[in-house]
């Protein structure tokens, strides 16, 4: 098989300096928003992000998370602390998030710093979960090694059981991570590989926004 002969030609739209405000989340806020008001197909996640982040060896790790919310500070996921994820963070708090939308043509990069947001933030969002999530983020030891498929279901079975219907409480290794942007570029696919690329910079409080060669 090979898959050099597979490529698309993007020509959804372009992107100018003109188009460019001051602030990179309120363009994050545009896209996003017109990529909700489009009709997405059920299997697409439109807040899923690839997030990466610095392993002890040297190396590197890639998964897709979740963004649940995001403002002028930044970007926010919800994790357990205690994941290969969260002990990553913990001792190298820079990170990188990806988003890509292929229906629209674009992709946004962020470079940043990830810190703990506040309990009262966590415990909101955990409140605001299905039941059965609130059950198995409570039971689950993420990212270690569990012996059977059978032993998570009994847990969360056990634990039910137990509360008797009564309120899960929000596990302490358990809660919400924002990263802080300091680096945003925004790419928007055009015909012939002549790509769209504008990346802002934080320098002393404000943003400076640069045109990147695709």
């Amino acid at each position: 098989m090979t898959i050099h002969h597979l490529r698309r030609d993007y020509r959804f739209g372009s992107l100018t300096r003109d188009d460019m405000p001051q602030d990179p989340i309120e363009l994050f806020r545009v896209w996003f928003n017109q990529l909700l008001q489009l009709d997405l197909p059920e299997w697409f996640e439109p807040n899923a992000m690839s997030l990466a982040t610095s392993k002890p060896d040297g190396g590197a790790a890639c998964r897709i998370v979740l963004l649940k919310e995001f403002d002028q500070r930044g970007f926010t996921f919800f994790t357990n602390y205690l994941s290969a994820k969260g002990q990553q963070i913990d001792r190298d708090q820079k990170v990188a998030l990806s988003f890509f939308w292929p229906i629209i043509e674009r992709q946004i990069r962020i470079d940043g710093i990830a810190a703990k947001v506040e309990p009262s933030l966590s415990e909101k969002y955990f409140r605001s979960r299905p039941r059965s999530s609130q059950l198995s983020a409570k039971v689950s030891p993420q990212s270690q090694i569990i012996p059977d498929d059978t032993t998570l279901p009994k847990l969360v079975e056990d634990l039910d059981a137990t509360l008797q219907g009564g309120e899960v409480p929000c596990p302490d290794h358990w809660g919400g991570y924002r990263v802080y942007p300091e680096s945003i570029e925004f790419w928007q696919g055009r015909p012939s590989r002549l790509h769209d690329r504008f990346r802002y910079l934080r320098r002393s409080g404000s943003w400076q926004i640069d045109r990147l060669g695709p």
